[in-house]
């Protein structure tokens, strides 16, 4: 009987405009203490950028960078089947809405 070995994958890299996303986990109470039933539906989501394709790499006008934090649209973002709790997702930088940033850019 012959066995077959599964391919693991080492990484997963984004092509075109897109990035791949490291979904926060859903936060189940507000900073006010107020408990979020399962079904709230919360219309965009925070993550940390796991990798950037080449063409964002070399697109200065798109400011995103690998581990930024961000709050991106889900609607458009395919999950990765990559991971057993599969908290991976490829996201057009157009779902892109916010990056967090700890300084303020004009403060130079």
């Amino acid at each position: 009987m012959a066995k077959t070995r599964q391919k693991t994958f080492e990484y997963v890299e984004p092509i075109g405009s897109r990035v791949l996303v490291r979904k926060d986990e859903p936060k189940r109470e507000t900073k006010g203490g107020i408990a979020l039933p399962d079904q709230a539906e919360i219309p965009t989501i925070t993550g940390r950028i796991v990798t950037i394709s080449t063409q964002i790499e070399n697109d200065d006008d798109v400011p995103l960078r690998q581990y930024d934090k961000i709050l991106f649209h889900p609607k458009n973002a395919i999950p990765v089947d990559f991971e057993p709790d599969n908290q991976l997702f490829v996201v057009p930088v157009e779902d892109v809405v916010a990056v967090f940033r700890r300084e303020n850019p004009d403060d130079d």
